[in-house]
């Protein structure tokens, strides 16, 4: 890192804020809640396996067992963003 280089520090305001980009496995989601300072009072990151396991129910409703595993195949999870 250049010693140089003007770092900035960020202080946004008080309160919550929700941003959300496309992703290639869906919607990438942070959520922010600022006491005013330049580091977050708390932050979430809303990953997009998570929210695309919650239809699995729905969707081996009335398959095979076998079926399962081609669904759970199709949805195209990353379990290391749905462990928490």
């Amino acid at each position: 890192m250049d010693p140089k280089a003007k770092l900035r520090n960020l202080r946004p305001k008080a309160g919550e804020a929700y941003s959300r980009i496309e992703g290639p496995k869906g919607e990438l989601g942070f959520y922010l809640i600022s006491d005013g300072g330049t580091n977050p009072y708390r932050y979430r990151i809303r990953p997009p396996s998570l929210i695309n396991l919650t239809i699995l129910e729905d969707m081996c409703l009335g398959q095979t067992i076998a079926d399962a595993v081609v669904i759970l195949g199709s949805i195209d999870i990353v379990l290391g963003e749905v462990d928490r």
